[in-house]
């Protein structure tokens, strides 16, 4: 579903990311790690396109993510996920639908649909300006779902939720386990990444350090945090 190879991207001095090469296998549940500034942000910047490797490839289920087509069966949310303060999220939704071209009988049977799964009945025709960021979080989730897509990138979901909004939102992402989507998931939750996803990359100062199962990374008696420390510091 996804690969990368030999991917560079050179900011001036800077390189944020270098030389990295991986794939996501169709149906995978897949974290890529990393601390602050490891270069996890931008490689899901190059995936979407919205900014050019400097060297090497990325491509969605086999085409170049160069292509607008690659992105037709994609869902994404950002980590500074937005919504424009004077919209509810219901309209949030109906624009996105909107702008897939959605019949809007379709749309708004679809919206309604995820107004459930994301917990947001009775707050979706009150405007954004009133949510806590948590609320935008869960409407920024909802977005990724519009379109049933068979691709989530998810960049931070589960930023500014409670320990409740948290569970919830595992629990969502493990529903669709059955349904075949693929999901590539940036996060610093180690600990829901452990029981969420199948595999992991973990990468530092844009070098890829190790990609594993994660039942092959963290040895008994760990977490995957430890993993996360060890790799990060060398010690891996």
């Amino acid at each position: 579903m996804i690969h990368l190879n030999n991917v560079t991207k050179i900011y001036g001095s800077l390189t944020a990311v270098d030389h990295v090469s991986f794939s996501v296998a169709a149906g995978e549940y897949f974290a890529l790690l990393g601390p602050n500034g490891a270069g996890k942000t931008t490689i899901v910047r190059m995936l979407l396109d919205f900014t050019s490797p400097t060297s090497g490839t990325l491509s969605i289920n086999g085409i170049s993510s160069k292509k607008s087509s690659s992105r037709a069966a994609v869902g994404y949310l950002a980590e500074q996920n937005r919504i424009p303060p004077h919209l509810t999220g219901w309209q949030y939704l109906m624009r996105c639908a909107e702008l897939l071209n959605m019949p809007r009988v379709e749309a708004e049977k679809q919206c309604r649909l995820i107004v459930e799964k994301i917990g947001m009945q009775g707050r979706e025709h009150t405007r954004a300006q009133t949510y806590s960021k948590g609320m935008i979080q869960r409407f920024g989730l909802g977005a990724a779902l519009v379109g049933n897509p068979r691709l989530l990138i998810l960049d931070e979901p589960t930023a500014g939720l409670d320990p409740i909004g948290i569970r919830e939102i595992r629990g969502l992402l493990e529903s669709f386990k059955s349904e075949g989507v693929t999901v590539f998931l940036n996060s610093h939750w180690l600990s829901e990444v452990e029981k969420i996803c199948d595999n992991a990359a973990i990468i530092s100062r844009g070098r890829l350090l190790v990609k594993d199962k994660i039942s092959s990374l963290v040895r008994e008696g760990d977490t995957l945090e430890d993993v996360f420390v060890r790799y990060v510091k060398g010690e891996g």
